[in-house]
């Protein structure tokens, strides 16, 4: 619009100098209305920017709360790839500042229910059940949407599965011990267990128990998260057969191809028993299936209600999470690059999540 402006100006001058100008009154004036013209529409012109400026200000979207959102983040990718994702949408498509504040499981939900937080956007049930109900209990915290099913498994890589096909189930392992060999006690398999702390420990531990693996198997908890990856990566990467805990979607169950080792049908008594580290008689159990869910403060909900819908439909399936977390680790990327790849690759999955404006502010900014 501006360049069509200018031209015409151009055109509303050059039209005034090249016309001979009539007989003069008496005055001596000389007729300037044409040029008064071209000039005011000159300055028309150079007006329109500033329109230009205005409407656009006036289409900006305008966030909901006058301070920044405050994301809870988690120590784990998932959690932290999707505070990424929702951060960026939350800015370009909704107008809001953001930040995120480092903590754990308890202290997070601790601080939801205080106001401190607005959004933790992983929840894992199966590891919170007590004290999300009582969160929930107080009116302070609301559930909000379902991220996806998360889950905990033996897994054991395909090429060890196509090397020995009649292991099928973790009470096979007793008679493949000698293709997991521990290198410390060469005359058992080693099986790589829960990382020593944590609470997925105990269920490892008791499970472990419960199938008599004992006799036959060492049981190796590795120092930290970081040691347990690394081991892990590093026998698949050399394929040798390895047997090993691990829960989903993480960056390393995405990025390998493995398979799972059956266990006895999930029995919720069972497993509250290898919940406990004082379980007598441990019964072996399938882990059951892990909801994942956001949750927000009561208050959020009140303050950012546009935000709250939006929120409240973020979910992704497993298969897409997974190849997040394949991203992640084959690239070696920072949550944030892992963010932006799920946004331009993942459109079909983030798009239902928002309305269609927000969506293609969203798209406009990628």
């Amino acid at each position: 619009m501006q360049s069509g402006c200018v031209h015409a100006t151009k055109e509303a001058i050059l039209s005034f100098i090249a016309t001979p100008a009539s007989p003069a009154p008496a005055t001596g004036a000389i007729p300037f209305k044409r040029l008064a013209l071209a000039l005011a529409a000159a300055a028309a012109c150079a007006a329109l920017p500033g329109v230009a400026a205005t409407a656009h200000a006036a289409s900006a979207p305008q966030c909901e709360i006058d301070r920044p959102i405050r994301f809870g983040g988690m120590n784990w990718e998932s959690n932290l790839v999707l505070v990424e994702v929702e951060r960026y949408i939350a800015e370009k498509g909704y107008g809001c500042k953001s930040e995120v504040l480092p903590v754990e499981t308890l202290p997070a939900l601790a601080a939801l229910e205080r106001g401190d937080l607005d959004v933790n956007t992983e929840i894992w049930l199966n590891s919170v059940a007590e004290p999300w109900a009582k969160a929930e209990a107080s009116g302070k915290v609301k559930r909000i949407g379902d991220i996806y099913m998360g889950g905990e498994a033996w897994f054991i890589p395909r090429h060890t599965a196509e090397r020995l096909p009649e292991l099928k189930s973790a009470a096979d392992l007793p008679k493949f011990k000698d293709a997991f060999k521990d290198p410390e006690e060469p005359s058992k398999g080693r099986f790589y267990g829960c990382p020593a702390g944590w609470g997925c420990e105990v269920v490892s531990g008791n499970l472990f128990k419960a199938l008599g693996l004992g006799d036959t198997f060492t049981l190796f908890s590795p120092g930290t998260g970081a040691t347990q990856k690394a081991a892990l990566t590093a026998a698949y990467q050399r394929k040798e057969n390895v047997v090993f805990y691990y829960w989903y979607p993480t960056p390393l169950v995405g990025s390998m191809d493995l398979v799972k080792l059956d266990l006895p049908p999930y029995d919720q008594k069972k497993h509250a028993c290898l919940t406990d580290p004082d379980c007598a008689h441990p019964e072996p159990s399938a882990y059951p299936e892990n909801p994942v869910f956001t949750a927000v403060s009561a208050r959020f909900t009140q303050d950012a209600p546009r935000l709250t819908a939006f929120l409240s439909k973020v979910a992704v399936p497993l298969p897409v999470m997974d190849q997040a977390m394949a991203y992640m680790e084959e690239n070696e990327a920072e949550p944030a690059d892992v963010a932006q790849w799920f946004l331009k690759n993942q459109a079909g999955t983030w798009t239902s999540w928002l309305p269609a404006d927000v969506a293609e502010r969203v798209k406009a900014a990628l």
